[in-house]
């Protein structure tokens, strides 16, 4: 396309945006801030798909859609292909990056498996305040995908799951 952006500028202005609305803008309203970071994302998702499919046809199908989405949009986002692509064939597809850019450079670290927890609650509330974190950074690029969708004529809701931290599985609801 001509025009990029530093990929450390972009994991500056995620970390920041991040902050900025989580702990200063609605620092106690932790759902609100969700909202307005994948707003965010939404738009951008909405911008960038409009500029990746400028010179395409329009896709017949959803899968195909899909598929456009895990190949050649996320390797313009993330130099990459998503890892792998599952559906139900009901209209949910989960999209999963082994090892998601944005969250690679976090680090929850688990607690043991022997850890006594009853003994000292601060070391679960530290991992819980991580793992809200981490998920906080998700509502930015579930908003590029739901954007990108509904760009494409697939409008649906889209959730993260990082149970296997730093891998990330995007959920793609049934289309609303």
């Amino acid at each position: 396309m001509g025009k990029e952006v530093s990929e450390s500028c972009v994991d500056s202005m995620i970390i920041e945006m991040v902050s900025a609305y989580s702990n200063r803008f609605y620092a106690n309203k932790a759902e609100l801030a969700a909202r307005r970071i994948e707003a965010i994302g939404y738009q951008v998702g909405l911008q960038l798909s409009e500029r990746y499919t400028m010179e395409r046809p329009r896709f017949s199908d959803h899968l195909e859609a899909i598929k456009f989405i895990c190949k050649d949009f996320w390797s313009e986002l993330f130099k990459k292909q998503i890892d792998n692509l599952k559906t139900n064939h009901k209209g949910t597809f989960v999209l999963q990056d082994k090892r998601f850019r944005w969250l690679t450079r976090m680090s929850i670290e688990p607690t043991p498996a022997n850890a006594d927890l009853s003994q000292d609650p601060s070391v679960s509330a530290v991992e819980n305040k991580a793992t809200q974190s981490a998920s906080m950074h998700l509502y930015f690029p579930c908003g590029i995908i739901r954007g990108a969708l509904s760009n494409l004529g697939i409008p649906c809701a889209v959730s993260a799951d990082i149970s296997e931290f730093p891998a990330c599985k995007l959920l793609d609801t049934k289309p609303l």
